[in-house]
């Protein structure tokens, strides 16, 4: 499959030149950039040095046409919903890294990213880009929109309680904390190093844009078990940590009163969830160093890791969940979603296990 990424340079763009770079089934024709037209990609990533011969090139719709049958969209949020009519009307299978075909409702867009959306006859055609929830829905798409990062970290966690209607879903208490590869390879004041190194910063208390995202997925989810009268409600923080790669949402959530929870009932219903999932692994030992998911084990990987503790004094399920925010969280999970599409092995270019120690 030849498959091109537009905004290669850009460090959700770059992790996908890394993925598929050594894909078995891709050969990478065309990777973009508006700054950085006939430099080598291996300027900006070093770490490519000796192994690709890859230049930016000029995008334009025709040139795609030519030389892809896919593209990864990473350019920034908003950018996107531009380009996406006229790559598909090329023909081409489009694969957004961006926010802008996440959101169903363009209402629920306008609010949260404070624009109107340019094209919302489109919001309905594309597929969320979660290959765990929407695996059938993605081999048939043409547009993916990719789950942002921490909306994937939350939701993990959270499908399988919801899909098992066992906590409480209207009031979700979700905190999260991510490393500064999240706000992207520009940066400002307060992303600069010496602003953010050695500190624990609390950036979005409330009104994140990625809790749209997470009501949407598990509203849908009670709607698909018939439960059409319940919203979920999510309230959602985020904090900015001492990591470049790496995400650890930690979510409250309380049992439904109807349910006698115990730690049986939750691993069989995580286990019903994800025990075929080739990249979702259920951490929760008795024993060792690593007893619960820890973002360290996951950098570079696929991976997501899933595990949880249960508080009966206060009838409280406490949720862990951590993913590589550049793999797990957007190129990765990209990747796997054109893995679906294409009819490959979903685990193709994925397998890479991380380090340990690092």
């Amino acid at each position: 499959m030849e498959v091109g990424v537009i905004a290669a340079s850009g460090y959700a763009g770059g992790e996908a030149v890394r993925l598929l770079s050594y894909h078995p089934n891709v050969d990478l024709t065309y990777i973009t950039s508006r700054k950085l037209i006939s430099k080598y990609f291996h300027s900006i990533y070093p770490n490519f040095r000796k192994i690709s011969n890859l230049k930016f090139e000029e995008y334009n719709v025709e040139k795609a046409k030519e030389k892809c049958d896919i593209v990864f969209l990473a350019v920034p949020h908003g950018v996107s919903q531009d380009m996406v009519p006229g790559l598909l009307e090329a023909g081409l299978k489009v694969i957004d890294l961006s926010a802008d075909f996440r959101l169903k409702d363009k209402t629920i867009y306008q609010h949260y990213y404070k624009k109107e959306h340019s094209h919302p006859e489109l919001l309905d055609n594309a597929v969320y880009g979660l290959p765990e929830l929407h695996r059938e829905e993605i081999k048939n798409a043409n547009l993916i929109a990719v789950a942002g990062c921490h909306a994937s970290s939350a939701i993990y966690g959270l499908y399988p309680l919801v899909n098992e209607n066992l906590i409480e879903v209207s009031n979700i208490i979700v905190d999260s904390k991510t490393g500064s590869s999240g706000s992207g390879a520009g940066f400002n004041e307060s992303t600069h190093h010496p602003i953010r190194a050695n500190s624990i910063r609390p950036y979005k208390m409330t009104g994140h844009r990625h809790t749209a995202e997470i009501e949407q997925e598990l509203t849908c989810i009670l709607q698909k078990n018939k439960k059409l009268n319940q919203q979920v409600k999510v309230g959602f923080s985020a904090h900015g940590v001492n990591l470049v790669r790496g995400i650890l949402s930690t979510s409250h959530v309380f049992f439904n009163e109807t349910q006698e929870i115990d730690e049986k009932i939750l691993f069989k219903a995580y286990r019903m969830a994800y025990d075929k999932e080739p990249f979702i692994r259920l951490i929760n030992q008795k024993i060792g160093t690593f007893r619960l998911p820890d973002p360290k084990l996951i950098s570079g990987t696929n991976y997501s890791d899933v595990g949880f503790q249960i508080d009966k004094r206060m009838n409280r399920i406490v949720v862990l969940c951590t993913l590589d925010n550049l793999v797990k969280g957007t190129a990765g999970n990209a990747v796997q979603c054109m893995n679906i599409m294409c009819g490959f092995p979903e685990r193709s270019g994925l397998e890479f296990p991380g380090f340990f120690p690092l």
